[in-house]
């Protein structure tokens, strides 16, 4: 059964290796196992409903309960705490079109704003329920799952927009394709939630981000039905799924969404390299992207990330040998590790490895073949997991993402490691910062950063522990001129800072289209937009 308050199966239970413990202790101190609330208790102190009663909504307290948050920092919190703001007053659980359309018209006569939820995986407060007067209704689409259409002939696969990543891909590869998106959250978000969110899949290097494998579909709106044909390719002015892309539930309902796919590669493979320090690495990993080599994958860790990535797996003895071995050809305390991945026929992968390690190799880079590169693609979608186990001995865990050019790489990452360092120094605690380059592009790169610190005596103060790194970190990366998110969307959480990236006509502009399509503003008011007062 999924968790309610933390990531993923209840029954998958991701552990620490008593080293590894003692190396987070060294940096952050030793944590102290919190007091979590039950679900029970939790669902005894949800109000009654405000909404009328409807054919199509359940206002049972437990499943009121289940899509009151995500996946942030802060939804852990409230729902390990029991501080939840507001709960939905409804879910629905519509099957088709049709019912979404009068789930719009429902909410639209009695008054209730409306939020669509997918997998329920957002990190930045897409699906939370904000305090109000007017009753919340939330439109659960995961029922929404069929396979409509498959076209062979033009390679376009056409689904219910709550199938969620496993079914999705399960449907394509027994007819031997891939859509080849796979976001860290894959199990539980859907195809939906990545287009209303411009996400981007790990092996986007091949197989492109979300607005790429996008070619149309339809929303169901206040306004209306907004059908999208999947054109190849139009010059009949702006693309409308551009509007689509990114909206975030402001605009409408995505209830289908017709996607490019591509048959199954012949082989894949991800091979490990480490190289002498971080300045080497990004020289060698933009190198590569510029080449414009057909990978599916490639991701570069700072010296801290690749310590602690270390210290994580286990086994001190053995990686103490290799890391020896390491030292003696050059890659010693300031080594970093880049993972490349390799997708596709087994010529253009021969050929993609032989250039790429040969990038690699003019900046010092040490190949250490697959092992590596297989466990990370073993465990790529066990690692949220490590979350719930972090927080039960006292740490929290959270992520920064953005991108930027890249001559303001460098400089971005010194920007965001050091406003996350010293963001807590008031408190008298340490802060625990890692960094990767991962989604590469010839112009510039993402930047993924992780950090842990410990839960404080209560709830209310740890929020603001996470208030104060998170806003140190955003306004960092805005002043370097990076966006404020390259995947995670913007939500609630990155509202406030969206301005910045948008200017003001720009913020006009989507503000004037979310009218268009939802005139009495109903449809998740709280997110994308920077909100008044």
């Amino acid at each position: 059964m999924r968790r309610w308050n933390g990531w993923g199966d209840d029954h998958t239970v991701s552990h620490l290796p008593a080293a590894a413990a003692g190396f987070l202790a060294e940096r952050v101190g030793s944590g102290k196992p919190p007091e979590d609330i039950t679900l029970a208790e939790v669902v005894a102190a949800v109000s009654p409903s405000r909404l009328p009663a409807h054919a199509l909504v359940s206002q049972e307290p437990a499943s009121r309960v289940l899509h009151a948050r995500g996946q942030s920092l802060p939804d852990w919190i409230a729902l390990r705490s029991g501080q939840i703001a507001a709960f939905p007053d409804g879910v629905a659980y519509p099957t088709n079109d049709s019912e979404v359309s009068a789930l719009i018209h429902y909410a639209a006569e009695v008054g209730a704003r409306l939020i669509p939820y997918g997998g329920g995986t957002s990190v930045v407060g897409h699906i939370n329920p904000q305090p109000g007067d007017a009753p919340v209704l939330t439109v659960d689409l995961r029922r929404l799952n069929q396979l409509h259409r498959f076209n062979v002939t033009s390679l376009l696969a056409t689904f219910g927009a709550g199938v969620v990543g496993p079914d999705l891909e399960a449907q394509l590869r027994a007819r031997g394709y891939t859509l080849g998106h796979f976001p860290q959250s894959f199990e539980y978000s859907t195809l939906g939630g990545w287009v209303a969110t411009r996400s981007s899949g790990q092996q986007s290097l091949r197989y492109g981000r979300i607005e790429e494998l996008f070619a149309g579909g339809r929303v169901e709106s206040p306004a209306g039905t907004l059908e999208m044909p999947p054109f190849p390719a139009s010059a009949a002015g702006p693309d409308l799924r551009q509007v689509i892309l990114g909206s975030e539930g402001r605009m409408g309902i995505i209830t289908e969404a017709t996607v490019r796919v591509v048959p199954l590669p012949e082989e894949e493979s991800f091979h490990a390299l480490f190289f002498p320090d971080w300045g080497r690495g990004q020289t060698a990993v933009r190198a590569i992207a510029q080449a414009q080599l057909p990978l599916s994958m490639m991701r570069l860790s700072t010296p801290n990330e690749t310590t602690t990535n270390l210290a994580l797996a286990g086994h001190p003895r053995l990686l103490g040998l290799f890391q020896q071995v390491l030292g003696m050809r050059g890659a010693g305390e300031d080594k970093s590790m880049a993972i490349l991945g390799f997708t596709g026929s087994r010529r253009e992968m021969a050929w993609a490895r032989k250039e790429a390690l040969a990038l690699a190799r003019a900046q010092g880079g040490i190949a250490v073949g697959t092992l590596f590169g297989s466990q990370w693609k073993k465990n790529r979608f066990r690692a949220p997991y490590l979350r719930n186990t972090l927080w039960e001995m006292g740490y929290a865990v959270d992520t920064l993402e953005t991108a930027t050019t890249w001559d303001k790489v460098p400089g971005t990452v010194d920007a965001i490691e050091q406003a996350i360092r010293s963001a807590l120094t008031e408190w008298g605690e340490r802060v625990h910062v890692f960094t990767h380059l991962s989604h590469l592009y010839p112009t510039g790169s993402s930047i993924y950063t992780t950090y842990l610190f410990r839960l404080a005596s209560t709830p209310e103060e740890t929020l603001r522990r996470w208030q104060a790194l998170k806003g140190t970190a955003s306004r960092a990366l805005v002043a370097c001129g990076a966006t404020i998110s390259h995947q995670h969307g913007v939500g609630v959480d990155h509202a406030p800072y969206v301005g910045a990236e948008k200017g003001a006509l720009g913020l006009s502009a989507v503000a004037t289209l979310c009218q268009h399509f939802d005139p009495k503003g109903m449809m998740n008011p709280a997110v994308l937009l920077p909100q008044e007062g």
